[in-house]
């Protein structure tokens, strides 16, 4: 399931990361590593605000991880 399909305020774990090798290395850079749990804080003007690292992230990017 993608991270763009979870609530505001539900936790799970990052199961993979798609994408191509720069878009997947810029995502583990902001923390997003497979293994790694991420909540969703907020959904503000199509970015959604997660809990790891508090990193913010478009949902183009955001689908690309799966959780």
């Amino acid at each position: 399931m993608p991270l763009t399909m979870m609530s505001i305020g539900e936790s799970r774990p990052i199961m993979r990361i798609g994408g191509s090798a720069q878009v997947r290395a810029h995502l583990e850079n902001l923390g997003f590593v497979e293994g790694e749990r991420i909540r969703v804080v907020s959904d503000i003007s199509g970015n959604l605000i997660v809990q790891v690292k508090d990193a913010r992230v478009s949902k183009e990017l955001a689908v690309k991880i799966l959780v």
